[in-house]
């Protein structure tokens, strides 16, 4: 019985010890630190039409096809924040709905042709919000392109 009850103790010490480091300064944004994917010498400006968005946690999703010169389509995936933050920021799913337009500024993945970490987003409306994650070494938005 003795062995149980230390096995028992055990695991919950492990489990304890696994929650805090989960939870320690650092760790909990280690995987989001913005240099790690994405190239701030790479900024770019998308106008596209959304085709979907995810709304998950870490971080929400927008689909865009942009139409580029000759009329070539071309599908692009905009990486947010998370919708947690973005509804703090007074965003909603409905903002964004499927065949709307959006003006984007973002920044380049360095892996991948057509994924960009979006900064700014301007809506159909006419509001532009932040769309990017806080403390992850992001490049500001340039004043020109948050307020064209």
């Amino acid at each position: 019985m003795h062995n149980m009850t230390t096995f028992v103790g055990r695991r919950k010490l492990l489990g304890w010890a696994a929650l805090a480091g989960a939870l320690a300064p650092g760790a909990s944004y280690a995987h989001h630190v913005f240099s790690t994917e994405y190239d701030a010498d790479k900024p770019i400006h998308l106008k596209g039409v959304v085709t979907r968005l995810e709304w998950v946690n870490p971080h929400a999703w927008l689909y865009v096809d942009v139409t580029g010169p000759g009329g070539k389509v071309t599908p692009w995936s905009l990486e947010f924040g998370s919708p947690g933050a973005l509804m703090r920021r007074g965003v909603r799913k409905t903002d964004l709905p499927i065949g709307s337009q959006v003006d984007v500024f973002g920044f380049l993945s360095k892996t991948k042709e057509t994924v960009i970490n979006a900064v700014s987003v301007k809506l159909p409306d006419g509001r532009d919000f932040y769309s990017g994650s806080e403390n992850t070494g992001a490049p500001p938005v340039p004043e020109a392109v948050a307020k064209p």
